[in-house]
């Protein structure tokens, strides 16, 4: 449990640093920049989060953020699996690509898709370890 609270703790740093720049009201690109780097920092740390939960739950046989999203998934520890599953894609595009244009559409869907699932799952993680 004790692997489980410092991850949550590290995901919670990292998500209130996401906060703080999809926050900001700008068109500088530096803004997409920054928001992208902590969205893909945060994303890394959610998933191992959830990892982690789930081993300590006995499930094992996992490795990768889409087995690790599928099973979290049908165990109820996250919800709208179809978001998370497409937050790997754009993770991998920011990681892999730069195109000015994909990194707006990809920072408004942090606003508005991946920044809710995160906060949902802080507050399911605090929740279970209570």
């Amino acid at each position: 449990m004790e692997k489980i609270r410092e991850r949550f703790a590290n995901f919670q740093k990292a998500l209130l640093r996401l906060k703080e720049a999809v926050s900001e009201r700008s068109d500088n690109p530096l803004l997409y920049d920054g928001a992208i780097q902590r969205f893909e920092f945060t994303y890394e740390l959610a998933w191992k989060l959830l990892k982690a939960y789930l081993e300590y739950q006995g499930i094992v046989s996992i490795s990768s953020p889409r087995a690790v999203f599928k099973e979290a998934f049908s165990v109820g520890l996250i919800e709208n699996q179809e978001k998370w599953l497409r937050m790997i894609e754009d993770r991998n595009l920011t990681v892999h690509t730069y195109d000015e244009c994909v990194a707006k559409i990809i920072f408004e869907r942090i606003k508005s898709d991946y920044l809710p699932l995160f906060e949902e799952l802080e507050k399911k993680i605090e929740e279970l370890i209570k």
